[in-house]
């Protein structure tokens, strides 16, 4: 069956290890954007931190999609919300909680895409976080927030070590009631129950009227496995982690060797 939609992840797929888009990546979108197929970004990432790449690779207009922060919001390149999966104030404070009270840093991300913590000594990740995403980073305690407040995602970070060491503890805590997932080695993210990169694909699509056959995605991290399992063309990059190599259907080149044009050019 042909494929009528891509789904892309970002970091370590779509970006090269210099954060840039290659200029096989550009045509290969192009090439496929000029055949009617649907390219969307799908990603952990905001809205506000994909929207320039969108821009570059002319993913734009009302026509055109991003799923972002790992499925919960989806919207059009144009700025109108799909749909959308929030975590309550009530686990939002229990995060914030279980953080302060472990001295884990912990920063939330807003359905606007603002970036917001408690902790004034502010994590260089978070920092890094706001800067990459083009966000607005904000210092604030829940009780300076409104009380029905509601997050897209919560974000416990650091060096990979300390992520190690809280991982499986902060599961325990919390997975009974949200969607905690790795995104990367600084980054253990948790989310509404109902989100995943693959739920959102899922939604996305559905409301399009395409079905899982005809889509490809392409990824290279543990949060890419549920849009694999959903993807009737699941493709993890050569650069990718043991764990979504082993759960593709095909593995391409790295991000830095023209994966994406690679794949481009074996399934369209």
């Amino acid at each position: 069956m042909a494929i009528k939609f891509i789904a892309l992840d970002t970091d370590g797929t779509l970006l090269d290890s210099n954060g840039k888009i290659l200029p096989s990546t550009k045509e290969a979108v192009k090439k496929a954007l000029d055949q009617g197929i649907k390219v969307a970004l799908c990603s952990g990432r905001p809205i506000a931190g994909l929207k320039h790449f969108m821009d570059e690779l002319g993913i734009v207009g009302p026509d055109q999609y991003a799923i972002t922060l790992n499925g919960a919001i989806t919207i059009t390149a144009d700025g109108q919300v799909m749909t959308e999966d929030l975590v309550s104030n009530k686990f939002y404070r229990k995060m914030y909680d279980f953080g302060k009270k472990h001295h884990i840093p912990f920063n939330v991300v807003s359905p606007d895409s603002k970036i917001i913590t408690g902790d004034h000594d502010v994590d260089l990740m978070i920092y890094t976080q706001a800067y990459e995403n083009s966000a607005t980073l904000y210092i604030r305690q829940p009780d300076e927030l409104p009380a029905d407040f509601e997050i897209a995602k919560g974000c416990f970070v650091g060096k990979e070590q300390l992520i190690d060491q809280w991982e499986e503890k902060i599961s325990q805590e919390f997975e009974k009631d949200l969607y905690v997932v790795r995104a990367d080695s600084c980054f253990l993210e948790l989310l509404h129950p109902g989100v995943s990169k693959g739920n959102g694909l899922k939604e996305l699509t559905e409301k399009l009227g395409i079905k899982p056959d005809e889509v490809m995605a392409i990824g290279d991290e543990r949060n890419d496995l549920t849009m694999f399992e959903f993807a009737g063309t699941a493709v993890c990059m050569g650069n990718g982690s043991p764990v979504a190599k082993e759960h593709a259907d095909y593995v391409t080149a790295s991000n830095d060797e023209d994966g994406i044009s690679t794949a481009f050019e074996k399934f369209l």
